[in-house]
């Protein structure tokens, strides 16, 4: 017998038929996966009407003007005014910073956004409000149900390519068209 899968690090991308709305056509990045339940973070769905400058206006942190048209990305349904930044590894906060595989970290500090203002940052990040979560056994019964597919996460499809791009690019990198795989798929 083969161990479980691990998922931390991976990309989870939703398939046509997902029953819940929130996730349709969403690109996962997997932050912590293991028996106790899975965490991560939606990669490719952005705020309509919130920008970074409005949210570290809110939090009474200076950004300089260069911020004013970044995104600030939903993370997911679970604790939707909780704050995570996803980056490059090689930032690292002074209280916490959480390695996500080889390329990835995850900080869920305010001093990540007090860098971010100031310039001092890491120069790749997403910025996201929430996150997707799963209980025990529930994320590999998910998969299982053919919800998800599950893919290599690459620096170039996370933090490089348009969010719009996301969910189609992750699905090429498993070698499916997914104008193919939503014909076939159909509408509910």
């Amino acid at each position: 017998m083969t161990d479980p899968m691990d998922l931390n690090g991976k990309l989870l991308v939703a398939m046509p038929g997902m029953g819940d709305p929130r996730f349709a056509h969403s690109v996962v990045l997997m932050c912590a996966y293991s028996a106790e339940g899975a965490m991560g973070l939606i990669i490719n769905k952005v705020s309509d009407d919130l920008r970074l400058h409005d949210l570290m206006e809110q939090l009474s942190i200076p950004t300089h003007p260069d911020m004013k048209d970044r995104l600030v990305h939903f993370g997911g349904p679970v604790e939707s005014g909780r704050g995570f930044v996803l980056h490059e590894r090689g930032y690292t906060s002074s209280i916490s910073t959480m390695e996500i595989g080889e390329d990835f970290a995850m900080t869920a500090t305010l001093d990540i956004l007090e860098d971010l203002g100031e310039g001092r940052g890491p120069a790749r990040a997403i910025v996201a409000l929430g996150y997707a979560g799963w209980g025990p056994g529930q994320l590999e019964a998910e998969i299982a149900q053919n919800g998800w597919l599950t893919c290599d996460a690459t620096v170039e499809l996370v933090f490089e390519t348009a969010h719009r791009r996301k969910w189609v690019c992750a699905l090429k990198s498993l070698g499916i068209d997914a104008l193919t795989l939503s014909a076939d798929a159909g509408h509910a």
